[in-house]
């Protein structure tokens, strides 16, 4: 079930700041607030899903394609298509989420190291 207090509603709401990147009335991109790479974006769909599986079933063929290729969008803007960059999607406890709000990381701008 999306609530509709998490963090993410209320910046999408713009009850609460951020540091904008992108934003058109599907998607918002913005700065991660506790960055782990040189560039640290966070993208989310503006419609209330939870995470990666409910915005894919929930959400029409249209609105997913157009999301993802937003995501490309920004890696190309910033210039990540050359050096390279990481994707991530938290789900569930174990996935680490934090905020029960479908969401992707972008890092990047310096070498990810690490998990493979």
């Amino acid at each position: 079930m999306y609530d509709n207090n998490n963090i993410f509603a209320k910046i999408i709401r713009k009850e609460i700041p951020c540091d904008f990147v992108y934003e058109d009335e599907k998607v918002l991109f913005f700065k991660d607030i506790n960055p782990k790479a040189k560039i640290h974006i966070l993208g989310i769909p503006k419609n209330s899903v939870v995470n990666f599986r409910d915005f894919i079933s929930k959400t029409d063929k249209e609105t997913v394609k157009y999301f993802f290729d937003k995501v490309v969008e920004i890696i190309n803007n910033l210039g990540l298509d050359k050096s390279g960059y990481r994707l991530i999607t938290n789900d569930g406890v174990d996935g680490n989420q934090e905020v029960p709000h479908f969401h992707i990381h972008i890092l990047g701008g310096e070498n990810m190291g690490g998990l493979r």
